[in-house]
């Protein structure tokens, strides 16, 4: 029989999911099961539209469409599957419960620098961060 708290985990997850499909629009979303490595479930899925592009992709999309200008011509920025991490707003985390989340994907298959935290609070409402591992170079003006 399932745990209390796993249970009130796996909520967590679903109320995410739907909310990636239902009001997100993601596509291919499916829940990997990264708890035996010490970690939690995640979600794996594909939004609708590009999340985030690394700084140096930034500058040569720009110079990509500035050499297009003209022809009306942008950059493709086609979508690519990110990890969520659905939490409860109620949650205590550390950096250490966070690098084991990380360390998880790695054995799940491939991963960016970067997962999506779903951050679930009592009233269903979802809000979501980008989350970096280590750091992050910022962006040229």
């Amino acid at each position: 029989m399932p745990s209390r708290q796993g249970m009130a985990v796996s909520n967590v997850v679903a109320a995410v999911e739907r909310n990636l499909q239902d009001q997100h629009d993601w596509t291919q979303t499916k829940i990997h099961d990264t708890a035996t490595a010490g970690s939690r479930a995640l979600i794996r899925g594909l939004p609708p539209r590009l999340l985030y592009m690394h700084p140096d992709d930034q500058i040569a999309a720009l110079q990509q469409e500035h050499q297009g200008l003209g022809r009306g011509e942008q950059a493709r920025r086609d979508p690519e599957l990110e990890w969520v991490l659905p939490i409860h707003l109620s949650e205590k985390w550390s950096l250490a419960k966070f690098a084991a989340v990380f360390d998880s994907i790695k054995e799940a298959g491939p991963r960016g620098k970067r997962i999506v935290l779903g951050i679930l609070h009592n009233d269903s409402t979802v809000v979501y961060y980008l989350m970096h591992e280590g750091m992050v170079k910022p962006r040229q003006n």
